[in-house]
């Protein structure tokens, strides 16, 4: 395995760890609070209403959506540190790529693309709300969430 893959695949790992007990297992496809049709352990790709995936192809779908979500914010951060990268996978695994790439949009892409990792970090905590019925408002599971990607991104130093 070569270094890059190594790296990503570390932070692919690290990043189902706190993914996993957030999204929980459904089998069945559901609508999540701000709307969108879910299943396994959070996917939004290619669902199909009314179909009851095996856990096979939940653990696939887990696997395949974080590496593409490790994969998009190491394009937009090439060379952050393998806890930052883990942590902000699971953020764009949850909520999409804007939070780690749009530097118009997101206080924490500026920060990363600026190499200010503990600033960035800190934005995390921010990302805790979502649109439902038309009105944003704060999730305590997404609180919680962002909380342990804080943890996580915030432990690059003692990596280091």
């Amino acid at each position: 395995m070569t270094p890059k893959a190594k790296r990503l695949s570390t932070a692919a790992m690290l990043a189902t760890v706190i993914a996993v007990p957030a999204e929980g297992l459904r089998q069945w496809a559901y609508y999540d609070p701000p709307g969108i049709l879910t299943v396994c352990y959070g996917s939004t790709t290619d669902v199909v209403k009314g179909k009851k995936y095996s856990l096979d192809e939940c653990k696939a779908r887990l696997d395949k959506d974080m590496m593409d979500a490790v994969v998009a914010v190491d394009r937009c951060v090439p060379g952050a540190p393998v806890p930052v990268l883990a942590a902000f996978a699971d953020a764009v695994y949850n909520i999409g790529p804007k939070i780690a790439c749009s530097s118009e949009m997101s206080t924490a892409a500026r920060l990363l693309k600026a190499g200010q990792w503990d600033a960035a970090c800190g934005q995390l905590p921010r990302w805790d709300k979502a649109r439902v019925a038309g009105v944003l408002i704060t999730l305590p599971g997404l609180t919680k969430r962002r909380k342990a990607e804080e943890l996580l991104c915030l432990s690059w130093s003692q990596s280091a």
